[in-house]
């Protein structure tokens, strides 16, 4: 029987999004059904309602979140009704070709629900990165779900499902930043500031903020930067430069995604040094850089795919320094919001004014 719950829906391309009525199916094999408690607001729900991501209207948004499982399919074994998760959108296959090399992180066959959630009318929904939380429950992959310590507020456990992790994983897994180093982080949103915690968690010397918002260069202070550069007055290569002894810093890490962040990101760092793009760019988007330099700067230039994280392995470890107040994930919930509020928290969010607004259900 399936289960009438509100959920918020983007119709078409553009439109403001409206709290519907959804239907949600009992779990089929290898399913959960999750009663969501939580659910962040984050850009990649509003370039779903964009069109951003496809048009596969209409979408079932939130992704970012963490609830109760209330019950699970046949064949389910690593998560029981009771157990309170956070939901990914990575869920690991163990089978294909990264999986057995050892690097599930970069699963290549991820998985989501089989059955589809509907609107009242029968009309298939198409679940944002295959979560769909902007909803009293939600469909998954039990693969989705990630056991966590229940002693952590919802409101924060469930950003590490998608921004804060992207963050925290893209200078912890990808560009693996050591005590001593020195790191720039070029964008103080959600991600970027997640960044700079984890630099600044595991003993990174030197911290450089950069962006174009002084609000956001004072909020990534309080996540541990040690200096912050305004790029809209500043050059920010020959400012990371000069904070760095004129070398460039060890590890330089684009949360923002563009063409000119990249290019930034590539001749802020120091010879050998390592560049990791963790902002999403869009299609259309292309880079020019002289091959020579490519080649006389060496180093590594990374991609990070959801901070390259596992989540069976980061989440609970994450969760756990949280709770030992080594990781303030409080400091990146600006607003707690109604479900009724996701398309004013779009518009906030866009004005820059928050970290994170959390949906509570």
């Amino acid at each position: 029987m399936p289960h009438e719950v509100r959920g918020v829906v983007a119709r078409a391309k553009g439109a403001p999004v409206k709290v519907e009525t959804v239907l949600v199916p009992d779990p089929g094999p290898g399913e959960a059904l999750v009663q969501v408690q939580a659910c962040g607001v984050c850009h990649t729900d509003l370039h779903y309602r964009e069109g951003g991501i496809n048009d596969d209207f209409p979408f079932l948004l939130g992704h970012e979140a963490a609830g109760v499982v209330e019950a699970v399919g046949d064949g389910v074994t690593d998560v029981a009704p009771g157990d309170y998760v956070v939901l990914n959108w990575r869920a690991v296959c163990g089978r294909c070709r990264a999986c057995l090399r050892g690097r599930p992180w970069y699963c290549f066959s991820t998985h989501n629900a089989t059955q589809k959630m509907t609107l009242a009318d029968g009309t298939v929904l198409s679940p944002a990165l295959g979560i769909g939380a902007f909803a009293d429950k939600t469909l998954v992959a039990a693969g989705q779900c990630t056991k966590v310590d229940p002693r952590a507020a919802p409101t924060v456990a469930g950003l590490l499902g998608c921004g804060v992790m992207a963050g925290l994983g893209a200078a912890l897994n990808t560009g693996q930043v050591g005590r001593g180093d020195s790191v720039a982080v070029i964008g103080c949103g959600g991600v970027g500031n997640g960044a700079i915690a984890g630099a600044a968690l595991v003993g990174a010397r030197t911290i450089i903020a950069v962006d174009v918002d002084d609000r956001k260069l004072t909020w990534a202070k309080e996540f541990g930067a040690t200096h912050t550069v305004n790029s809209r007055d500043t050059d920010p290569v020959e400012a990371v430069r000069e904070l760095t002894g004129g070398f460039g810093a060890d590890v330089v890490i684009d949360a923002v995604g563009r063409p000119g962040t990249f290019e930034q990101a590539f001749y802020a760092r120091d010879l050998a040094g390592t560049v990791v793009l963790v902002g999403v760019p869009t299609p259309d988007m292309r880079l020019d850089l002289p091959l020579i330099d490519l080649f006389g700067r060496g180093g590594a230039l990374k991609s990070s795919w959801y901070g390259d994280c596992l989540p069976s392995r980061d989440f609970p470890m994450l969760i756990d320094l949280h709770l030992q107040g080594r990781l303030d994930l409080d400091r990146f919930v600006s607003e707690t919001i109604e479900i009724g509020g996701v398309e004013e928290a779009f518009a906030t969010m866009q004005r820059g004014e928050v970290l994170r607004s959390v949906v509570v259900l």
